[in-house]
């Protein structure tokens, strides 16, 4: 075995423009393709980390009801016994109530649709970290009448300054139309506009004085140490509490959904593309070198040498030059993906577009198991590739390989 590795490293390197020119090409494919594949599981978690720390939570708890309907009078009925379990409960780190409510706002320049958040100020800021986006003014406090926060371009939009007031239109528990002014006392600016455009956060004491007269909770979101224990935690509460909804961050994001559903097959994708082009460029060069040795392969197998050793020494040459390429490659992406993970791909190149859904510096991620299977692929695909050449050297006749030669 040891001669055969001998004879075909030799064989390599006898036409190294050749074998320079595939090792490039391995390097260079697998070196994009391994970093492409860590961009895109960095955008995965950039948005998954935003909408979960700032809006989803891991688990949400509504009104059976609440989700399809979004009237007001679907407010959880038990939420001081859903708070008191959460709060005991070892895989939640932290929870908090929502009052929700769908409205317009108004203001003397134009109206416009939103979304309002009613949010307990100390809970909320425990469960989120959305605080951390206001550029403006103030969070909510305890202090004042009515206060709201909104996005900074929807207050540009309205021609609205911290200080002023903007009144608020939306139905009561009772369908009936119900209308409060409320005074601006902050502007956030989160990743993305649209977002910005139509939320607002108000108090939930105040959305639920002018909702119903009294506390009510439309949405109570936990945080969980593990997000992988989203779906017992549901469904302990489902057990636990029947008349209620409870929802993963999976099940209540399309979004976050459908970029857990194509992303891996889309990586998949990615890597099998370079690996067939790698394939091919392996299938090539070892298909001219089998042509160009056709009489020193007849005079192997003419002085005794077994087909089963030429297969492996023609299948060694191209696993020889494959792995050494891959391993190079992913050295390289290792380096480029461990170096991006720290400074981070900034986006702003991609201007309002990225920005519009959430999207600012991408942090590159690929675990081991990725590495490891990237590998395999390659491993794979080279043997692969290699075993009709191999195939085509064990079929070469000596006899007649020696006298064209002569």
């Amino acid at each position: 075995m040891k001669t055969l590795v001998i004879l075909a490293w030799k064989n390599i390197w006898r036409h190294p423009a050749r074998s320079g020119a595939l090792l490039a090409a391995a390097v260079s494919g697998l070196w994009a393709g391994v970093l492409t594949i860590g961009i895109m599981n960095g955008i995965h978690e950039l948005r998954m980390d935003y909408l979960i720390r700032n809006e989803l939570a891991h688990v949400q708890v509504h009104h059976p009801e609440f989700l399809s309907m979004g009237y007001a009078r679907h407010a959880i009925l038990e939420h001081e016994r859903i708070m008191a379990w959460m709060e005991k409960d070892p895989r939640i780190d932290s929870a908090a109530p929502r009052t929700l409510a769908e409205g317009m706002l108004h203001s003397p320049v134009k109206a416009s649709g939103v979304r309002i958040r009613g949010i307990a100020v100390d809970s909320e800021s425990r469960l989120t970290n959305f605080h951390d986006n206001m550029v403006e003014g103030q969070y909510l406090s305890s202090d004042g009448q009515f206060p709201v926060i909104m996005g900074a371009s929807l207050a540009d939009m309205h021609n609205t300054q911290i200080g002023e007031r903007v009144v608020l239109v939306f139905d009561d528990a009772d369908y009936m139309l119900t209308a409060a002014a409320f005074h601006v006392v902050g502007l956030f600016h989160s990743p993305s506009k649209t977002y910005d455009n139509h939320t607002v956060f108000v108090r939930s004491r105040d959305l639920a004085e002018l909702l119903a007269g009294q506390t009510v909770y439309h949405e109570i979101a936990a945080l969980l140490y593990d997000r992988n224990d989203a779906q017992t935690v549901t469904a302990d509460l489902a057990a636990r509490f029947p008349e209620i909804d409870a929802s993963t961050w999976y099940e209540l994001s399309p979004v976050l959904r459908t970029l857990l559903d194509i992303g891996g097959f889309a990586s998949f994708f990615i890597t099998m593309v370079i690996m067939l082009a790698l394939a091919f460029g392996i299938l090539n060069t070892m298909l001219m070198a089998i042509f160009e040795r056709i009489h020193e392969i007849g005079m192997l197998l003419s002085i005794g040498m077994a087909r089963a050793r030429v297969f492996l020494m023609v299948l060694m040459e191209s696993i020889i030059l494959t792995l050494t390429g891959a391993v190079a490659g992913i050295i390289l992406a290792w380096i480029s993906i461990w170096h991006f993970s720290r400074t981070g791909i900034n986006l702003e190149m991609f201007g309002r577009g990225a920005q519009e859904i959430g999207w600012s510096k991408i942090m590159p991620v690929l675990d081991s198991s990725g590495y490891g299977m990237i590998f395999l692929i390659v491993v794979v695909i080279s043997i692969s590739a290699s075993v009709y050449p191999a195939i085509k050297a064990t079929r070469v006749n000596p006899v007649q390989a020696v006298r064209e030669r002569e």
